[in-house]
């Protein structure tokens, strides 16, 4: 599917204009929307590629900046030392519910875009793959796909470093279906810290899977020695399995084991 790639929106935050950038299908008509959450390096070649490849499958796909309120609009950070230790300051730096307010925001432009059918997902790599796992407890939110996900294990995001994610999982509050994979030999989320999320979205009765694959960490980016593109052709594969399913079928209850599920 032809794609448009380059569209952007600075969107109305509490913390300033969040840029946001916009790919889609070209041909007329309304598609499922889904938010893209980058890397702590933002919006990158490698990330612009995921969107267009979820775009080029028939999405509304939009990429927020998630450290719009420190970076100049545009800004990307360099795949270097340099670059990573700027990205993770900042990601201690900003409060959490500055990425909260983020998530919204867009959510709410996703939905009412002109091209969108209004069913909304999510999905996240690295830093965005927590900030998915987050955005995932928004109600509008039917699917979820979190990439390698740092983090959640240690409520290690945002100002202070004590993130209430996980408290919130436990509670429930994701009412979507959820998609988390991890690479096993990702020292960011460590044996440990996998089963640690993964009993609290069991006992939480959240819809979810879960996969895990011998993989480093950034097993998804295409640039770089960890890159492992025939495992990333298969997870792609699995995550627009879900978007594609759920999407379609936004307004149905996918509660394990109830009738639609069995369907």
């Amino acid at each position: 599917m032809t794609i448009t790639d380059h569209e952007f929106v600075d969107l109305p935050t509490p913390s300033g204009p969040i840029r946001t950038f916009i790919f889609r299908p070209i041909a007329g008509g309304k598609y499922p929307a889904i938010m893209l959450f980058s890397e702590i390096f933002q919006v990158t070649g490698p990330i612009r590629r995921t969107a267009a490849f979820l775009a080029g499958h028939g999405f509304v796909v939009a990429v927020p900046e998630i450290f719009h309120e420190y970076e100049p609009a545009g800004t990307v950070l360099p795949y270097d030392s340099a670059g990573a230790d700027r990205g993770n300051a900042l990601k201690t730096t900003k409060p959490v519910a500055d990425y909260d307010n983020d998530a919204q925001a867009v959510l709410a432009y996703l939905k009412s875009h002109p091209a969108s059918t209004g069913k909304l997902g999510v999905m996240g790599i690295c830093i965005g793959g927590h900030l998915a796992f987050r955005a995932a407890m928004n109600p509008d939110v039917v699917a979820t796909a979190c990439f390698y996900a740092t983090d959640i294990h240690k409520h290690g995001l945002g100002e202070g470093m004590k993130d209430n994610t996980l408290d919130r999982a436990a509670a429930g509050e994701i009412k979507g279906e959820l998609l988390m994979i991890f690479g096993r030999q990702d020292p960011h989320v460590p044996y440990e810290g996998r089963r640690l999320i993964q009993e609290v979205l069991h006992q939480s009765g959240t819809n979810f899977q879960w996969l895990e694959f011998n993989a480093a960490h950034a097993f998804l980016r295409d640039e770089g020695p960890r890159y492992n593109p025939v495992l990333a052709a298969q997870c792609y594969s699995i995550a627009l399995e879900l978007f594609k399913r759920r999407l379609n079928e936004g307004d149905l209850s996918m509660t394990p084991g109830s009738a639609e599920a069995r369907q």
